[in-house]
């Protein structure tokens, strides 16, 4: 795809059924990413998967194609119910795995020499967002222990999330806040679109989200109050002519959650492709061209 030499990536799982402790499917996961060779690689990715226990495959080969396979991912599974379905009765267990995964992981890579370690790379999608977040206290946790990271499609719900949104800089709008103006924690409804910001020079954190995400705007507290987003200049594919009704508009958009995934990518909560260049934005691989983006993208884009 790319024209440059390769490595065959290297992946490894722990299911439900391996073990019954969310630790020891950690310590298995670890286990076969070491035996595989995985620490030998030049960047790891450590994933906190969906609901399901699913890894969106254009997020993962996305990262594997960027790192011209020189690249390790690993997951576990948490739950078998749908993400929507887990954050009512399995939250706990997603915080748990996400923290508890990347303890592991770090642990494991920190008793390695400092010039043998992989580059460490954190990512989460909708649900898996908000367990992968559970494993640091901050933009500087996240900058101290990482290379970067990538969080794709965040709930409102998510508390680092949420934090960086509510403190972000002033004039910034909440479909694409700006925090300490961009320093380490960045936001973007389009991956790969230029940045106005400026160089990126520490660990690269990474929020793509999508104006048209239902998943990353509803909220209860719809029922009663306007959010800024409603406020501000509407994202490019939401309608102008949407206003905030009290209970109304919490309706509108909770519906919407059911078809947030059928929509075409780029849109609503369906991010197929996107993650090649948000990957690209976050790694910042050498030699690599917006052509290969462009290849990139079209090759792992799903349609509904």
């Amino acid at each position: 795809m790319t024209g440059r030499p390769a490595l065959e990536p290297i992946r490894a799982y722990a299911g439900l059924e391996s073990a019954e402790d969310v630790e020891e499917r950690a310590a298995l996961a670890v286990a076969d990413l070491e035996r595989a060779g995985g620490l030998d690689r030049r960047r790891l990715l450590v994933v906190t998967t969906t609901g399901t226990g699913w890894v969106e495959p254009s997020a993962a080969a996305g990262f594997e194609y960027v790192a011209d396979g020189d690249a390790a991912i690993v997951s576990i599974q948490y739950s078998h119910l749908p993400s929507w379905m887990s954050f009512l009765v399995d939250a706990v267990r997603a915080r748990e795995a996400g923290r508890t995964l990347f303890d592991t992981v770090y642990e494991r890579v920190s008793q390695l020499p400092l010039d043998e370690r992989p580059e460490l790379y954190v990512f989460g999608e909708s649900l898996g967002s908000f367990g992968a977040e559970e494993a640091f206290s901050g933009e500087y946790d996240l900058a101290n222990r990482t290379a970067g990271a990538l969080f794709v499609g965040p709930p409102s719900f998510n508390p680092l999330y949420r934090g960086f949104v509510e403190d972000r800089d002033p004039g910034s709008p909440e479909i694409e806040p700006r925090y300490r103006e961009g320093r380490i924690v960045r936001f973007t409804t389009r991956a790969g679109r230029p940045d106005d910001v400026g160089p990126w020079t520490r660990s690269r954190v990474l929020y793509l989200q999508h104006a048209s995400d239902p998943v990353t705007w509803w909220s209860p507290d719809l029922l009663l109050s306007r959010p800024d987003w409603l406020e501000e200049e509407r994202g490019s594919d939401v309608p102008d002519s949407m206003r905030w009704i009290p209970l109304v508009t919490f309706l509108q958009v909770s519906a919407d959650l059911a078809a947030a995934f059928s929509t075409q990518p780029g849109h609503g909560h369906n991010f197929s492709g996107e993650h090649a260049a948000a990957w690209v934005t976050v790694m910042q691989p050498e030699g690599w061209t917006a052509a290969m983006t462009d290849r990139l993208r079209a090759m792992l884009r799903r349609e509904p």
